[in-house]
């Protein structure tokens, strides 16, 4: 005599396997959540430390100056002063003199105090406005770890 069972999966073993599966991303799904929000912001502290210790400092050692506040970041894409600036990189100062953007495709806001010396560079955040809360905060480089 053979045997003509055949072998499968009940509906009450797939049913308990899709239970399974549903607890488990319950427990994991909100621990993710948010943290891609969390690398821009991680990723917007590493680009401006970048770009202050790379190009703002060879823009320093080359003019013996920061740019100003009103010649801001563009200062390292085209000279803004031939006369002020005579040891200015022929090449400018970011790679294929592109600006760079924060994680939300924004320009950078820098500003430099002279008096203090300070140099900060901003990111308005998600909300592309100055403030916010949450996603929306301004991230300062004065501020990043």
């Amino acid at each position: 005599m053979q045997n003509n069972s055949k072998k499968a999966f009940s509906l009450i073993e797939l049913m308990i396997v899709i239970v399974i599966l549903g607890l488990l991303a319950a427990m994991v799904v909100p621990s993710l959540a948010g943290k891609g929000e969390e690398a821009k912001k991680n990723l917007v502290c590493v680009q401006m430390k970048s770009i202050y210790n790379g190009a703002l400092d060879m823009f320093k050692i080359n003019n013996s100056v920061y740019p100003s506040t009103g010649e801001g970041l563009e200062a390292l894409v085209k000279n803004p002063d031939q006369e002020k600036y005579a040891n200015y990189s022929n090449s400018g100062y970011f790679k294929d003199d592109k600006m760079p953007k924060d994680s939300w495709g924004s320009q950078f806001i820098y500003t430099n105090d002279t008096d203090t010396g300070m140099i900060e560079l901003i990111s308005l955040g998600a909300d592309k406005k100055e403030g916010g809360k949450d996603e929306g905060l301004d991230i300062k480089m004065s501020e990043c770890k």
